[in-house]
């Protein structure tokens, strides 16, 4: 690590992993289930347990930046809009995501909706706070 709050290439690789892993299975669960697209391809259970599998992966890969990246990301006053934001959806994410497990049926559609919006606010987010970390790093910039 060459400087504080860099992430080891492992770590790094493992958080961009489960969280493309998970983004991408949780859209093309969406695109499938929500939005009627390739339906029997797209919004099968299958997608569903791998968006499931990918969702909790990327949260032991959260988990494990958490002490140290966050920390030092608010102490370099850094990309805090986006690692805050980040930490707020995917907070947002976590709550939906048991209330469609484990919530009342009468919040289910609204629980639905709040979670997949999140998510592809996430993931917009996560795809500008990977593109910033790059940019900054390139010398050529």
């Amino acid at each position: 690590m060459s400087r504080l709050g860099k992430m080891p290439n492992w770590q790094r690789k493992s958080v961009i992993i489960g969280m493309m892993t998970c983004s991408i299975t949780g859209l093309m669960y969406l695109l499938g289930h929500q939005f009627q697209i390739q339906r029997s391809t797209l919004g099968t259970h299958s997608i569903l347990a791998a968006h499931g599998i990918a969702a909790m992966l990327a949260t032991l890969a959260l988990g494990s930046v958490l002490p140290f990246h966050l920390k030092a990301g608010y102490k370099s006053n850094r990309k805090r809009w986006s690692g805050f934001s980040q930490l707020s959806f995917l907070a947002v994410l976590l709550v939906t995501s048991a209330l469609l497990y484990y919530g009342p049926e009468e919040i289910r559609d609204v629980t639905v909706d709040t979670h997949w919006m999140t998510g592809l606010l996430f993931f917009a987010i996560f795809l500008l706070h990977a593109f910033q970390k790059l940019r900054s790093t390139n010398p050529h910039s």
